[in-house]
């Protein structure tokens, strides 16, 4: 009888080792079977994984938290990128290192997130005239961002169109939820306050749909910010205008912010999120965190008394 259980023991553990050993091979067929997406940042990567779901494994190159513009990719970005079967970018200028990046791809196709978004033009500073690229700010944009993306997606992977299409009804549909209503609370602002007041004019398509007067400091996070000149002018229009509060946002230093609201003995409303999500422990982990905790941020600092 001994004789007989140990031969029934190595039996059980043998087709237990078989079947742990097809379970892992499956799981790796499974997931060599993925479509594999790189996007350049964040918010691109949460909208992707809202359409695919469980059908590609998304990436982002740039870490949450980080500032997106002037980012510096690394050889294992680059490793990471050509292994993907597509690439998301956003363009409209946003990703200052974005093409000599591709350019040292070799056969990796790529979507352009803001297809046939009209945008709104930078009016001060060195990027006078070219668009702001922050267009994921709006209802409409966020729109055209998840068509652009489903579209693209289901061009290169054809077979799960229809997943896709099904995923991104219900995608729009939860990010209309959340702005509708908030975009409604602008009511109760009187329209002499309805001032953004930020450090980057990274909220121009956010103003746009609050009907908000924009004012910043700097247009883009890069080259001069905080520039004694570029303070002085928001200083003299606060004064101007009788401005309440000021912004600033998640990837930069808010000292600007807070000194100038120091100096003209306004309020500091807090920190915007703008070009990155955090990390699942954060406060916007998700792209429609990001939009929830903004709007939110800006209306409720408008409405302070």
């Amino acid at each position: 009888m001994k004789k007989l259980h140990r031969a029934i023991t190595k039996i059980i553990k043998a087709s237990l080792f078989v079947f742990l050993s097809l379970t892992v091979l499956l799981s790796d067929v499974s997931r060599a079977e993925k479509l594999k997406v790189v996007t350049t940042f964040t918010i691109i990567a949460d909208i992707t994984k809202n359409i695919t779901g469980d059908l590609a494994i998304v990436e982002s190159i740039t870490k949450p938290g980080a500032e997106i513009h002037n980012y510096q990719p690394t050889p294992r970005d680059i490793i990471k990128a050509q292994d993907a079967d597509i690439i998301i970018h956003n363009g409209m200028g946003l990703e200052l290192w974005f093409e000599q990046f591709y350019d040292n791809l070799e056969d990796v196709p790529s979507i352009l997130a803001t297809q046939n978004i009209k945008p709104i033009g930078i009016s001060t500073g060195p990027y006078d005239g070219k668009p702001n690229p922050h267009a994921w700010m709006a209802l409409e944009s966020a729109r055209a961002y998840v068509k652009n993306i489903t579209d693209g997606l289901s061009h290169y992977d054809e077979a799960n169109r229809m997943e896709y299409e099904e995923n991104a009804k219900v995608y729009i549909s939860k990010i209309e939820n959340t702005l509708l209503p908030l975009t409604e609370k602008i009511d109760d602002v009187n329209k002499q306050e309805r001032w953004l007041v930020t450090s980057e004019g990274a909220f121009s398509y956010l103003a746009r749909d609050l009907k908000l007067n924009e004012l910043y400091i700097w247009p883009i996070n890069a080259d001069q910010q905080g520039s004694p000149k570029q303070v002085k002018k928001v200083i003299d229009s606060i004064n101007e205008n009788g401005i309440k509060v000021i912004f600033s946002e998640s990837t930069i230093s808010p000292k600007p912010a807070q000194q100038i609201a120091r100096e003209t003995k306004i309020r500091y409303g807090g920190v915007l999120y703008v070009d990155s999500l955090t990390d699942a422990n954060g406060p916007v982990p998700t792209y429609i965190d990001l939009l929830n905790t903004t709007y939110s941020t800006v209306i409720s600092g408008l409405t302070a008394q």
